[in-house]
Parts: C-alpha cells; sequence; structure tokens
C-alpha cells in the first residue's frame, strides 16, 4: 500500500508539473519540480529492503543530486544558475556511473557498441552546435556532455529499462543544452518536452534499478519476495 501511495504522490506531482509547463504557470513548475525527485527517491526507498544493496544507495544519491539540480538554481540567476545545476547533475551522472559501471563487462560493450558509437557521436555533435554560444560556460558544458554520455553508454549493462532511461536522460539534456547556446532551437513549449524526457528517464532508471536489485537478490536467495507493500 505504501508503494502504490508513494507511486500516486509522484504522479500527481509530475502530471501538475507537466500541466502548468503547458500552460506557462512558472510559479506552479518551479515549485513542483522541487518536490518532483524526493517523491520519485521514496518510491525507491519504499521498494526496498534493508539492506539496502549498492546500487540502491547510489541512485538514491543521484536522486539527491538531481533534486539539488532542479532546485538550486532558483536560488540565483545567470551563468551561476546554470553552473549550479550543471555541477549537481555532473554529480548524479558521476554516481550513476558508478552504480552502473560493475554491471557493464567486455560482452556488454561488445553487444552495444553500436549504441555507444551512436552517443559518442550524438554529443560530439551536441557539443558542436553549442560551442557558438556557450563562451566560457563551454568547459563544464564539455565536462557534463562527456559524463552524460557515459552514464547513457553503462546504463545498458543494467538493463534495457535503465538503458532507455539513459537514453532519454541524454535528449533532456540535450534540448537543455541547445536552448541555452543555440539560438536556432526554439520548439514550441520546450520547457514540457525537456521536463517530460526528464522525468520519463528518471523513472526509467529507477525502474531499471528495481529490477537489477530483485534480480540479484533472488540470485542470491529465491525465497527473496518481489517487492513489499
Amino acid at each position: 500500500m505504501r508503494i502504490r501511495l508513494a507511486w500516486a504522490v509522484f504522479g500527481a506531482i509530475a502530471l501538475v508539473h507537466l500541466a502548468a509547463q503547458l500552460v506557462g504557470a512558472d510559479a506552479t513548475a518551479n515549485v513542483t519540480q522541487w518536490f518532483l525527485m524526493p517523491a520519485l527517491a521514496s518510491v525507491l526507498w519504499l521498494s526496498t529492503f534493508t539492506p539496502r544493496s549498492r546500487l540502491v544507495v547510489l541512485a538514491l544519491v543521484a536522486l539527491g543530486f538531481s533534486w539539488l539540480g532542479d532546485s538550486a538554481p532558483d536560488l540565483t540567476h545567470g551563468d551561476t544558475a546554470f553552473l549550479l545545476m550543471v555541477g549537481f547533475f555532473l554529480l548524479a551522472q558521476i554516481t550513476y556511473i558508478v552504480a552502473f559501471a560493475p554491471f557493464t563487462t567486455a560482452t556488454v560493450l561488445r553487444r552495444n557498441r553500436g549504441a555507444a558509437v551512436a552517443y559518442v557521436v550524438a554529443v560530439a555533435l551536441l557539443v558542436a552546435a553549442c560551442a557558438p554560444g556557450a563562451g566560457v560556460l563551454l568547459v563544464p558544458a564539455l565536462a557534463y556532455g562527456a559524463a552524460l554520455g557515459a552514464m547513457a553508454i553503462l546504463s545498458a549493462g543494467v538493463n534495457r529499462t535503465a538503458a532507455v532511461g539513459g537514453a532519454l536522460f541524454l535528449v533532456s539534456d540535450g534540448m537543455i543544452a541547445l536552448g541555452a547556446f543555440a539560438d536556432w532551437f526554439t520548439p514550441p513549449v520546450e520547457g514540457f518536452w525537456v521536463m517530460a524526457t526528464y522525468i520519463a528517464a528518471q523513472v526509467l532508471i529507477v525502474l531499471g534499478v528495481l529490477e537489477a536489485d530483485r534480480d540479484h537478490r533472488r540470485a542470491s536467495d529465491p525465497r527473496v519476495p518481489a517487492g513489499h507493500e
């Protein structure tokens, strides 16, 4: 029951947030964004058992850094706000990289070689598109782009669900970068699409983590149940 309630709370916050993005209710969008990752982290916490695995703990830490990336920029403006956001999300991506790395074997890398090449090309094209307008922010943008691409590649080692989440994270942050640095990138309701892909990415990563954690526990002890309420 608690898990269903946590999902319901998260879903309600996400729906209100996306609706606010669609209608341009900036104040509501900002406030609801503060609560998205804490609500999703509560789902992950309630869906796992003590002692929580390394993967789950690191995913919780990554969600915490993501929450800081979502909320801290509201405390300041301009380049400082952007650097704060990039800094906290860089820490989130590094945490996800550390969490996913043990699942990435040579076999996994060979099997996903095409996707890895596609991610490298996508990040390179993104950097090329953003570089002319990035100015002094180019170096942090480069560092974040490299970490984001690495996270997306490594997420494929966890499972298919996490891999799709990693890919959507790249899409979402790619739109943020283009919106910040490329004058020609002006899609309608840009904030909606950025947040829709971001929310979907984080949800899929959490679902992938839960799936991997459950599989690991069942392999260690077949008596472990699928979940708890």
